[in-house]
């Protein structure tokens, strides 16, 4: 498999046959095959057969940083999640009635997750942690400067209670 300048993954014959070989073929109606290979005559055979096609690579005439910017806007998840109120979402999540510096403090990283404009990857973060659930799926219990967000915290993002060991958001968020 080859990358492009983008890092979009393109693939052989060469690579196609070994996925089939290792046991993946439901996998290979989902690449991107390289246009010099010759995908019109395979995707001609599958289609006889009924089975699914190929995709050709085709190059995009954008620099990285426009790229990924419309990757980052397109999150790929359900429209529920796309949909989800966020605020209603984490404040449900947190003990009601807890006491008021905790809810100042839910508030507050809302406040500022929504002045970033990151509501859309908590929406994400949210469908994540519900897939992974669904699938029993086991992810850490928490990394980095994140645990100290009380708000990845409610979502189930990791598992540390940044207000329990009085952590401080900012940390996280920081520009």
């Amino acid at each position: 498999m080859k990358t492009d300048n983008l890092g979009i993954p393109r693939f052989s014959n060469r690579d196609l046959i070994n996925m089939i070989y290792s046991g993946n073929i439901e996998k290979c109606h989902v690449v991107l095959c390289d246009p010099s290979d010759d995908v019109d005559r395979f995707n001609t055979a599958m289609e006889a057969q009924g089975l699914p096609t190929l995709q050709k690579y085709i190059p995009i005439d954008v620099d990285q940083k426009t790229f990924d910017g419309v990757c980052q806007s397109e999150w790929f998840m359900p429209d529920e999640y796309k949909n989800i109120n966020v605020y209603e979402y984490v404040l449900g999540k947190a003990h009601i009635p807890c006491e008021q510096p905790v809810q100042d403090r839910i508030w507050e990283e809302l406040r500022e997750y929504e002045a970033r404009n990151m509501f859309p990857l908590l929406q994400y973060m949210i469908y994540l942690v519900d897939f992974m659930r669904e699938n029993k799926i086991v992810w850490g219990v928490g990394r980095g400067s994140s645990v100290a967000s009380y708000v990845l915290y409610l979502i189930g993002v990791h598992r540390i209670d940044s207000v329990h060991y009085n952590l401080d958001w900012r940390e996280f968020l920081r520009d």
